[in-house]
């Protein structure tokens, strides 16, 4: 009977997160998770024009920041949140989850010698994130100019 318990609390381990900054990852991969979708909640009530995260380093910041765009993300999968403290915001999951374009950008990876190499890295970054919304071009949401302002980042026009 010993033996027994022990495989199944031997199956439910989950893995230690260690390096993992991407939230369905983390959540799909059965990784341990402290819930921190509290944040989404705290975000939408005391709404503010910009919000500033400052925390120290491997502190948790790509990782909040890639759950709050898996939640507002318009190709977000929904399911990753079953369980967690948002969900039972049900009011706010109805209004908000899975509603808008995310443009999410990390310049983490961006480690250059030469201030052009760093600037010609961060705009590629710019425009890798803004090529995931071609879809905008045929929207009617955006005006003809900015669809043509929108033609000309994914041109290139950026790089010097």
């Amino acid at each position: 009977m010993m033996e027994g318990a022990w495989k199944e609390m031997e199956m439910r381990k989950k893995k230690l997160p260690i390096g993992i900054e991407n939230f369905e990852k983390l959540r799909l991969e059965n990784f341990y998770y402290i819930d921190k979708t509290g944040l989404i909640r705290e975000l939408l009530n005391n709404w503010g024009e910009v919000n500033l995260f400052t925390r120290p380093r491997r502190f948790g910041k790509t990782l909040n920041m890639s759950m709050l765009e898996n939640f507002f993300s318009l190709d977000g999968d929904k399911s990753i949140f079953d369980g967690l403290e948002i969900s039972k915001e049900t009011a706010l999951c109805e209004e908000y989850m899975g509603k808008y374009p995310v443009v999410s950008i990390s310049l983490k990876g961006i480690d250059a010698w030469s201030y052009e190499t760093a600037y010609q890295m961060a705009v590629r970054v710019i425009i890798d994130a803004a090529a995931k919304f071609y879809f905008l071009l045929d929207s009617e949401k955006l005006n003809a100019h900015d669809k043509a302002e929108y033609q000309k980042l994914l041109d290139d026009t950026m790089i010097r």
